[in-house]
This record gives C-alpha cells, sequence and structure tokens, in this order.
C-alpha cells in the first residue's frame, strides 16, 4: 500500500508528482530545491540553497513522522561540481553518523535554476 505524504511546509509538487510516498516501512521523498515555501522565493549561494533544500527536506520527513535521523540514502544533484565542498559543510552538519549512503551527481540544469536539489530515503 502506498501513501501520498503533503506538507504545507515544503513547496507543493507543481506537476505529476507527489512530495514523497509513504511506502510502510520506507518513505521515498521527491528531490527538494531551495524554494522557501512561505515565501517562494530562492535563497542565494549554494550555502543557503542547500540549507533551505534540506529544511523542505525534513519538513517532508515530518509530515511522515519521521526525522533526519530515518534517513538512509540521498542523492544530491548538483548545477555546478565546483559547489561540493560548501554543500557537504552543511549537509554534514544536518546529518550524523551512521551518516546515509549518497550519490552526488553533477546536472546540466535544475528547476528554476538553483544550485541544488536533494531527495531522499528514508526508513521507519
Amino acid at each position: 500500500m502506498k501513501k501520498v505524504i503533503s506538507t504545507t511546509a515544503a513547496p507543493g509538487a507543481i506537476g505529476p508528482y507527489s512530495q514523497a510516498i509513504d511506502a510502510g516501512s520506507m518513505v521515498f521523498a521527491s528531490g527538494q530545491i531551495p524554494l522557501n515555501p512561505e515565501t517562494g522565493e530562492i535563497p542565494e549561494g549554494i550555502t543557503a540553497q542547500t540549507t533551505q533544500s534540506l529544511a523542505n527536506v525534513k519538513a517532508i520527513l515530518a509530515a511522515a513522522g519521521l526525522t533526519v535521523d530515518n534517513v538512509v540514502k540521498t542523492t544530491v544533484f548538483l548545477a555546478d561540481m565546483n559547489d561540493f565542498a560548501a554543500m557537504n559543510e552543511v549537509y554534514a552538519a544536518t546529518f550524523t553518523e551512521p551518516f546515509p549512503a549518497r550519490s552526488a551527481v553533477a546536472v546540466k540544469t535544475l528547476p528554476k535554476n538553483v544550485l541544488v536539489e536533494i531527495e531522499v530515503i528514508a526508513i521507519r
């Protein structure tokens, strides 16, 4: 059985997808860009954008009754791999050991020309 997870504390889905799907023992969250759900603004710079993307991830996890401690896998999409170190600082301050498995890839472009998008898989 799958259940849609939705919260106004993170940007709403603007296409044919859900913010997250609860599949019982696992929650799959869609990629979160650094869009502030209250203002609709995107902060400047990779540090602020990573912080906002992770805040959006945390809000979706909270709507599912979870925290970042439940995350087992992340995928980080970067518009520029030169931003990896700055993104990694914010990331490292968000997750604790044992750290989730992670992939980080550079992509040509991200929605709204943001610098980062982060998706997660969490377990109960």
